[in-house]
């Protein structure tokens, strides 16, 4: 699918259908995740795949959003710092969470060209879902990405135009 499409055609998906996920699809995306812009080239992000149907049960409760049940897979995406603090300091923190956005989009448009859908859930107890799949202190839970076929044919959604979000010079 042409970039432009699947950016039109993404949509935040929360109903799957039984079919089963391709992991190809779901290891091109997050190829995909991993060619995002990055500073000083420094890629610390981490996926972990979890199709272990107990675990996405206690991440779905974890997250208040029982839906994610219906996912074949879930991908949690994660981050390190370390490096990052040693080469920028304090900018670290801002850094990595603009390369895990970056990532996360580019992994998104990667799930819907193929066909698939997702949703990017931000709202977590961290500490339980790094206690369900045994996540260090130290690293970061940037995102959890439910994967899977979706049951409905997601709805246009209307988003700002473009006269509204742009100014020239000031």
């Amino acid at each position: 699918m042409e970039l432009l499409k699947a950016i039109e055609k993404r949509r935040s998906v929360r109903e799957f259908i039984s079919k089963n996920v391709r992991w190809d699809y779901v290891l091109e995306a997050i190829d995909a995740a991993c060619k995002a812009p990055l500073a000083g080239n420094q890629n610390n992000l981490k996926f972990i795949l979890i199709q272990n149907q107990e675990k996405i049960n206690k991440i779905a409760e974890a997250s208040q959003q029982l839906w994610i049940n219906e996912a074949k897979i879930v991908v949690i995406v994660c981050s390190d710092e370390k490096k990052l603090i040693r080469l920028y300091g304090e900018r670290a923190k801002i850094y990595s969470r603009q390369q895990a956005g970056a990532a996360i989009q580019n992994f998104l448009l990667t799930i819907t060209s193929l066909g698939m859908g997702s949703c990017w859930i931000g709202a977590y107890a961290d500490d339980i879902v790094k206690n369900i799949i045994d996540i260090p202190d130290n690293i970061h839970i940037e995102a959890i990405l439910p994967i899977g076929y979706s049951k409905t044919k997601p709805k246009p959604i209307k988003k700002a135009s473009i006269e509204n979000v742009i100014y020239w010079d000031n």
